[in-house]
């Protein structure tokens, strides 16, 4: 089934229908576009803050941004996937990227790669509009999140001035591994020679293959120990520790931010879809993993204590959604199926259909029905006294809950 957008720019429907060539892991693409659009000179020189893991990466880089511009910097950020429009993956001082120039950024890509045998990928491409963006802007620092993995992932293919390694746990097991040695080992690929990593809190697997990878590189490696205490944008414990991981990072970026500004930063750092309050009658978080429910859960128990969830849930394919269900399960009193505006979104039906023969039995008390679409589900679902909605499972359904709740009507269908 295809989600077409609706009213999009030709620039934007072009990179869009890029996603028919799918995901592909190589820094040759990306090498060659940076080449072709002489930037290679132009980046040399830039401090790159560079970001992998499996969960909290998007907080990281928030919480970094935010230091740098209270420090009267202008950071160039890039992430993925947007929430609700394109442009939320490319900033500069935290302002998206302008319609306009992005169109023009576009305009040009599209003419360079016509006659390429090789086409980018969407990822690819998107990478090189920001880069273009950043250097065109004078963007300094850069910070780049990967997209999967680490060591062939297109942002893997500039030299990142500090790494920072956040949590590694299980997630896109077809494209990195089953195992979390093997994860980490591709999470490792974005670890420098003699650059420092900024290791977050891992599972002993995972941390003995990130320090060994350091020790080949001879990369010092600065292990977060302790979680932040400073004021915090972001809701939850967890966001502690990505706040620690990022006030590390950004001391060994540019020592010259202060500690006043690492505070205000800290405190005025906002990243939509991490349990995000929306009114009083909204969360809104994007787990779509196992790790990450988990840790939704324990936010919820936080701020909520035993108040049980009336839970909108949708979810794509290829994550182990039933062990996200177990989870959610002991904090839901009833569960509204939804379907996803993406080719790999699992159906309202298939999600009913898992949890009645893989979960039900252990939460006899939950009530569910599927929803023929996220307005029905909204409906049905009204929040009463102090207890929101939750609306949960992936960052796409949270985007289009967004756009919804915020009344935007701009929410822009994306695979990647």
């Amino acid at each position: 089934m295809a989600f077409p957008n609706q009213a999009l720019s030709p620039e934007l429907t072009w990179l869009y229908g890029t996603q028919m060539f799918g995901m592909k892991l190589g820094l040759e693409n990306t090498q060659r576009l940076i080449k072709a659009l002489g930037l290679e000179e132009r980046l040399e020189g830039k401090r790159i803050l560079h970001i992998a893991g499996t969960n909290g990466k998007g907080s990281v880089c928030a919480f970094a941004d935010a230091m740098l511009r209270a420090a009267g910097k202008s950071p160039g950020l890039f992430t993925s996937p947007h929430l609700v429009t394109f442009r939320e993956r490319i900033r500069v001082g935290g302002q998206l990227i302008p319609t306009r120039r992005l169109h023009q950024i576009i305009r040009k890509l599209r003419d360079l790669v016509s006659d390429w045998e090789l086409h980018p990928t969407f990822f690819e491409l998107t990478l090189a509009v920001a880069l273009q963006h950043f250097v065109d802007t004078g963007a300094d620092p850069i910070i780049l999140e990967t997209g999967m993995g680490g060591r062939y992932d297109a942002t893997n293919a500039l030299d990142g001035t500090v790494s920072v390694i956040t949590p590694v746990s299980f997630d896109h097991e077809a494209w990195l591994g089953d195992t979390l040695a093997k994860i980490a080992g591709e999470k490792a690929g974005i670890i420098k020679s003699g650059r420092p990593v900024v290791l977050a809190p891992q599972d002993p697997e995972a941390r003995e293959v990130l320090l060994a990878a350091a020790r080949a590189l001879n990369a010092p490696v600065h292990e977060v120990t302790k979680p932040c205490e400073d004021a915090l944008g972001l809701a939850g414990r967890h966001q502690r520790w990505n706040a620690a991981a990022a006030v590390t990072a950004v001391r060994l970026l540019d020592p010259s931010v202060s500690e006043s500004s690492i505070r205000e930063g800290l405190a005025a750092a906002r990243w939509h879809g991490r349990f995000q309050r929306v009114g009083t009658l909204h969360v809104l978080d994007g787990a779509h993993n196992p790790a990450g429910m988990e840790t939704l859960v324990t936010t919820w128990r936080d701020y909520f204590g035993d108040a049980r969830a009336r839970v909108i849930f949708g979810a794509v394919r290829g994550k182990d959604t039933a062990a996200m269900l177990r989870l959610l399960g002991g904090i839901a009193s009833s569960i509204r199926w939804v379907g996803i505006s993406s080719q790999r979104g699992l159906l309202a039906t298939e999600l009913e259909t898992l949890w009645r023969t893989k979960v039900a039995s252990a939460f006899p008390g939950v009530e569910t029905a599927t929803c023929v679409s996220l307005g029905e589900a909204l409906r049905i679902s009204p929040a009463t006294g102090h207890v929101p909605t939750l609306i949960c499972g992936s960052l796409y359904l949270v985007g289009a809950a967004l756009d919804r709740l915020e009344g935007r009507r701009a929410f822009e269908v994306s695979e990647q």
